[in-house]
């Protein structure tokens, strides 16, 4: 028994692009465009409207692009994935369209080689990300791991670790902490040794960098 087809809305503000893009995508017998839009408010209505398994937004366009309809669709869990079609290749874009559990993120000069594989992918729960953005996404991915090692470092910190790494943020010298806290600065040097070696830092400056990093943290 054959598969019924992935349903798809697609929204862009150039009514050439639409046709190009649609052509292309119906070029697949598995993929079927159900209705399109040339503005932001439209395509959200027909989101809601048809539930398609698929929505192609572009990220620029009248009356909401694609952060509006996407964040006014992230409280409905119609379970419409997403696929943004864009002119950005910022990692900061990239980044806020991640961060919005987008899953598609297709520039528009690779639109014609990428959009088919970009659909079929979100469709079945998978993300995917124009090739030329790789080197984006692997930048974001080491960033997530390096946040995440981080907090599991200040983790293991006692209390007193803790404060007086937030002290050291605060531009306090040894000799202030200890006056501060009652302890000798001997003490404050070997907690900060420790310290140093819990988030495994190195030469002289290295903590301080530390404590000025993730001073909100603290």
């Amino acid at each position: 028994m054959q598969s019924p087809p992935i349903t798809i809305v697609l929204a862009d503000d150039h009514p050439i692009v639409r046709h190009g893009l649609r052509q292309m995508i119906e070029e697949d017998p598995a993929l079927r465009v159900i209705a399109e839009a040339g503005e932001g408010k439209t395509a959200l209505a027909l989101i809601e409207q048809h539930q398609p398994d698929v929505a192609v937004l572009d990220i620029d366009m009248p009356e909401g692009g694609g952060f509006f309809v996407a964040r006014a669709l992230s409280s409905k869990r119609l379970g419409t994935e997403i696929v943004f079609l864009t002119m950005h290749s910022e990692r900061e874009i990239l980044q806020e369209a991640m961060a919005l559990d987008v899953k598609g993120y297709v520039l528009k000069d690779s639109a014609m080689d990428d959009i088919v594989s970009g659909i079929r992918s979100v469709a079945a729960g998978r993300p995917f990300v124009s090739p030329a953005l790789a080197g984006h996404l692997l930048e974001r991915r080491r960033a997530v791991a390096k946040l995440e090692e981080d907090q599991a470092g200040l983790a293991a910190l006692t209390p007193a670790e803790r404060r007086i790494l937030k002290m050291i943020a605060a531009d306090q010298s040894s000799k202030e902490i200890a006056a501060e806290l009652f302890i000798s600065p001997r003490t404050v040097e070997t907690h900060r040794t420790n310290i140093c070696a819990k988030l495994g830092l190195q030469g002289p400056l290295a903590l301080v960098r530390y404590a000025l990093t993730h001073k909100l943290e603290l």
